[in-house]
């Protein structure tokens, strides 16, 4: 097996879909949630075994994670303002547009940083579900049980 390039994914029960990584040159290059793991996925990788110890209740930041993020700048900004956001808590998108250096009184930036989230290529690794007020890449239902893993 091969851990720095693939795709790797896992169904699991507590989201009802399947995690799934994308992996190149050990960078963690993309995370989605299918209904069911892809056939040809590889459901072996330490990061999936992070994902579903988080998952079970370990207390996980991710913040070591390597991620290759190819996403413009300014929304770079807004997706490292979000992956520093601690396990557990929830914070406004105005903070968030804010902690980007942004102006959350600014509609280009407060676009710029909505696109962002909803183009985050690397969720769970990047918490968008840990932005209230603004919808991220992370499907509701899938962001509504992870801040529930994060509460419990």
């Amino acid at each position: 097996m091969n851990v720095d390039a693939g795709v790797f994914a896992r169904d699991s029960d507590r989201l009802g879909r399947a995690i799934q990584i994308g992996v190149a040159s050990g960078n963690v290059i993309s995370v989605s949630f299918p209904e069911t793991a892809p056939a040809d996925a590889d459901a072996d990788h330490p990061l999936l075994d992070r994902a579903f110890a988080y998952l079970d209740g370990d207390e996980d930041h991710f913040d070591d994670v390597p991620v290759a993020l190819t996403v413009p700048t300014d929304h770079r900004r807004v997706l490292d303002a979000v992956r520093k956001l601690p396990y557990g808590e929830t914070v406004d998108f105005r903070r968030v547009v804010r902690m980007a250096g942004m102006d959350p009184e600014d509609d280009d930036d407060v676009a710029t940083a909505r696109t962002a989230l909803r183009e985050n290529p690397v969720l769970l690794f990047v918490p968008d579900h840990r932005v209230e007020d603004a919808s991220g890449a992370t499907p509701d239902e899938v962001a509504r049980r992870l801040r529930g893993v994060e509460r419990d």
